[in-house]
């Protein structure tokens, strides 16, 4: 006697990849505003919380003093976390405003590409 199974809707293998997919997104909101779509605040939050942290414990060890440890390590984390974000703000706008260039120049270059204008730059450039 044999048993046959049959599966009318089988069900599909998933790969390891779709699971990422599967899952929610979770985002947290101040103001209206999703804080993991701004640039630079994960990493300056990360690095000021690790380095407030890491002070006031250091600063609690060497003092015994609790409520000048905890004050010292909200200020640390304060600074690590403003001392962090403004220079890597100001190199996501440069290269934003390089990238921007860039883009420009590239659709310019489109545009003129086997006119005569091309012609003449290309003509100028091999004077240089």
């Amino acid at each position: 006697m044999s048993m046959d199974l049959k599966v009318d809707n089988p069900v599909p293998v998933k790969d390891i990849t779709d699971e990422e997919e599967d899952l929610p997104k979770r985002s947290l909101y101040i103001f209206g505003t999703d804080v993991s779509q701004i640039p630079c605040f994960r990493s300056s939050w990360l690095y000021g919380i690790s380095g407030g942290i890491g002070i006031g414990l250091i600063t609690f060890m060497r003092t015994s003093r609790g409520n000048f440890s905890w004050n010292v390590g909200v200020g640390s984390l304060c600074a690590i976390t403003v001392a962090y974000w403004i220079p890597c703000r100001y190199l996501y706008s440069k290269s934003a405003i390089e990238y921007a260039k860039l883009q420009k120049g590239i659709r310019a270059a489109a545009v003129y590409e086997g006119s005569a204008l091309e012609k003449e730059v290309m003509e100028k450039s091999e004077d240089v």
